[in-house]
This record gives C-alpha cells, structure tokens and sequence, in this order.
C-alpha cells in the first residue's frame, strides 16, 4: 500500500505511522524526521528548513518535492511506502500526482486544536537518542532522563504554546486544503484520534479497511 498520513501537528501520524509501517510491512517515510536530519548534519537543505521551521513556517515546495522524490526511489520503497509530513499544500499533492507516483489511500486523522496545543507542548525528546516523551501520557521513569540512555530530555524549539498556535494557523490555511484533493481523487479516508494511542489505531485501521 503507498499511503500519505495527514492531519495537524501532533495529530498521531508519526506514532499511527509506525504502527501501519510494523502491520503493513512497508517504510514510513517521514519528512520532519528527514528535515531534521539534514539541519542536525548542516546540509545546504537543512541550513535552507531551519529558519522555516524555527519559525512555524513551512519549507518551500521546491526543496520538499525534491527531498521527497529522491527519498520514493529508494529500494525500501518498491514494495509500498507510508509519507508522513508531505504533501503539505495542494501543490505539493499536485506535483506528487505528476510525477507518477501512485497513492492508494490517503488518511487524515482529525484531532481538535485545543487538544493538539495540550499534546505539543507538553512534549519532550532525548537530546541524545531522540526518543520522544510526553510530561502527561508518556512520563519517563526519571524526571527529565531517558529511558533508554539517561540522556537529557529537551523542548524542541516548535514546541511552545505560540509557535504550536502558528503552526496551526499554517496548518489550516495551507495543509488541510489537500484533504479537499484528495477527496475528489476518491482516496480521502478519516479516522478521528482517541486518548489512547490503541483506541485511535482502530479507528485507523477501520478506516483503510484493514483487520486489527
């Protein structure tokens, strides 16, 4: 299945992507993580996103479409694909069509805002490993330490109450007008988020028709 995850930051898509990725078999691929990566090792690209990114804004078409494609080409790919974080505009969706590559569904996991700015802010990462955290559902056992490497646990710069409002608005005005695209497409399916991170994967997997 080559499916595109969209909904608002903090929606569910990374951790539903990993879920669908483990059930389905096939590669999640995330551009946040991608961006990330590129900004972490100071790639022209990465240099170009941070200042997008640090601001709640969005990355220019142009340097989304071509991270994108390259990353589709992979050999990971040929059996399916997950995109987690593109298309973020009807243009992006456009240029994704064009280039040939086939989308069989497209799942929008709806989460109200005033629950996403609860969810964002009070999330958390190891500055060492990664692993995310959250101070409400996903405490770790020692205050501020990784689990896993006794890292520090850090507030990415996005993270705070105004930034995630910015990030909203983007969201809003640029973002979910994709979903109108891809309904006409007839590959448009909903799944609407839960308090607990199972009860959203059912609806998920009610949604693409898929047996839990």
């Amino acid at each position: 299945m080559n499916l595109i995850l969209v909904g608002a930051p903090g929606a569910g898509k990374g951790t539903q992507g990993e879920i669908l990725s483990e059930k389905l078999n096939i590669k999640t691929i995330s551009t946040g993580a991608m961006l990330r990566a590129a900004i972490k090792n100071e790639t022209e690209v990465g240099k170009t996103a941070k200042s997008y990114i640090d601001g709640g804004k969005l990355v220019p078409d142009e340097v989304m479409i071509n991270l994108v494609k390259e990353r589709l080409a992979e050999p990971d790919c040929e059996n399916g694909f997950i995109l987690d974080g593109f298309p973020r505009t009807t243009a992006q969706a456009q240029a994704l069509t064009e280039s040939g590559v086939k989308i069989d569904k497209v799942l929008s996991i709806e989460v109200d805002d005033d629950v996403i700015v609860e969810r964002l802010s009070s999330r958390r990462e190891c500055s060492k490993c990664g692993a995310p955290y959250n101070i409400v559902f996903n405490r770790p056992e020692v205050e501020g330490k990784c689990d896993k490497c006794g890292g520090d646990l850090i507030q990415r710069s996005d993270d705070n109450p105004e930034t995630i409002k910015n990030r909203l608005d983007v969201y809003h005005t640029q973002t979910e007008p994709i979903k109108a695209y891809y309904e006409e497409l007839g590959l448009l399916v909903k799944a609407y988020g839960q308090v607990e991170v199972k009860d959203t994967t059912k609806e998920v997997f009610k949604a693409l028709e898929l047996e839990v």
